[in-house]
């Protein structure tokens, strides 16, 4: 386990030399666990971070349009993570997603893959697997 976080904590100070100041990631999800615990995570790797418990929460925001990186569920009522997406590209916004969900479905993660998402983790994730995720986006 130490070395796993001597890992996560090198890619951490790494990432944090080469910003001036911190990426926004925003997370959209109905689960309230997750929306709890994800930005203690977030802001341990040196992101800023903003919850949404809905897709339509998140478009009615300000934050779509400084929000570097979407953590987004893929199951949601009203509106699901993919139809989010679709709706980010509609109105032109290029946010990159990292799709999360418990659903095993491989179709899903294709379909997800496919209409753009840079990563589809499964829950639950490590967060050396999201820390990686984000660092693969955000160093882009």
């Amino acid at each position: 386990m130490d070395a796993l976080c001597s890992l996560a904590h090198c890619l951490v100070m790494d990432f944090r030399r080469g910003i001036s100041e911190r990426p926004l990631v925003s997370v959209v999800d109905d689960d309230e666990s997750v929306r709890e615990s994800l930005p203690d995570l977030l802001r341990e790797f040196g992101f800023a971070a903003s919850t949404f418990s809905s897709a339509k929460e998140f478009l009615s925001s300000e934050t779509v349009g400084q929000t570097k990186c979407l953590i987004l569920d893929v199951a949601m009522p009203d509106m699901t993570g993919l139809e989010l997406q679709q709706e980010l590209k509609r109105r032109g916004q290029s946010i990159p997603i990292v799709f999360i969900t418990a659903q095993r479905d491989e179709n899903l993660r294709d379909q997800a893959l496919k209409q753009g998402a840079m990563n589809f983790l499964h829950k639950p994730f490590s967060d050396t697997a999201l820390l990686e995720a984000l660092n693969s986006i955000l160093r882009n």
